[in-house]
């Protein structure tokens, strides 16, 4: 950039000291200044690109110490999850209503963001042979979507989420009854179930 600005003021001494025409210090000029520009543009675009990479270096680098702290540990709490997990993104079904649907899940760690482990890369046949497994994957899910929606248009798919609803409160009574003979109080159950929950969801 210094060396352009020289120049530029070399041409306008030699515009009027008249060793060179008004057009041709205009082309020179213009000329100059789009160079000019174009270099300013190339360097804040490297500048972004040093600080950008400075800034990713030093999460990873605390990301990496977070790791250390936690090498060894005997029981995932809600309190490393935290440390870790900055948040869970869960995406809608890709078929409403199917059990067997795929459903994605992003998790985004402190410091490094949303990670995605590098994919194994496969040999042609190997790639031949994992498209034919999810095409027929994807007809087997087609055909069980297909018989849900039969189910639920004629009133079967209900009767199944009546009687299933009306096992899980049977089981649920069942295992009141049987705190109630062993003497755990259910407060007590309750409050450890939530605590599993809390780890789960966490």
């Amino acid at each position: 950039l210094q060396e352009l600005e020289r120049l530029m003021c070399r041409i306008y001494e030699d515009m009027i000291l008249e060793k060179i025409p008004n057009t041709r210090y205009e082309i020179l000029n213009n000329q100059y200044e789009t160079e000019q520009r174009e270099l300013s543009k190339e360097i804040d675009g490297l500048e972004k690109a040093i600080k950008r990479y400075e800034k990713e270096t030093d999460r990873a680098k605390k990301f990496i110490r977070l790791i250390e702290r936690y090498d060894n540990f005997d029981e995932l709490t809600p309190t490393i999850i935290n440390e870790f997990v900055e948040k869970i993104l869960i995406h809608e079904r890709d078929r409403k209503g199917s059990q067997t649907a795929n459903q994605k899940v992003e998790i985004y760690f402190n410091f490094i963001g949303n990670y995605e482990p590098p994919k194994e890369e496969l040999s042609e046949e190997e790639m031949q042979k994992l498209t034919e497994e999810e095409e027929k994957e994807r007809a087997r899910k087609d055909r069980l979507h297909q018989n849900y929606l039969k189910r639920k248009a004629n009133g079967k798919q209900k009767e199944y989420e009546d009687r299933y609803k009306a096992r899980r409160e049977e089981k649920k009574q069942e295992k009141l009854k049987s705190l109630k003979r062993t003497g755990i109080p259910v407060s007590e159950y309750i409050k450890n179930i939530k605590k599993t929950k809390l780890i789960y969801n966490n």
